[in-house]
């Protein structure tokens, strides 16, 4: 009985102080721009979209060690 004692205002407490940034998140504006906040992300700077950076395919002619090597296949005798 007596650990509710403390333990009644220490969680009142914590939830004052959860209320207290709460609040303070909303005089400081920071939920205004959600839109602007998700677009945001999507941009580096002010040059524009990021674009993904073109990579040589396979019908290019360019040929990776994978690719051009073949395994030997083994028999029965050489497993």
């Amino acid at each position: 009985m007596i650990d509710f004692f403390f333990l009644v205002p220490i969680a009142i407490g914590m939830g004052l102080v959860g209320l207290a940034s709460f609040m303070w998140t909303l005089r400081s504006r920071q939920y205004d721009d959600l839109e602007g906040a998700a677009q945001r992300i999507l941009f580096e700077g002010n040059e524009g979209p990021v674009l993904e950076e073109k990579r040589p395919t396979p019908s290019s002619g360019i040929k990776s060690k994978a690719e051009g090597s073949e395994f030997p296949k083994l028999g029965k005798a050489q497993r």
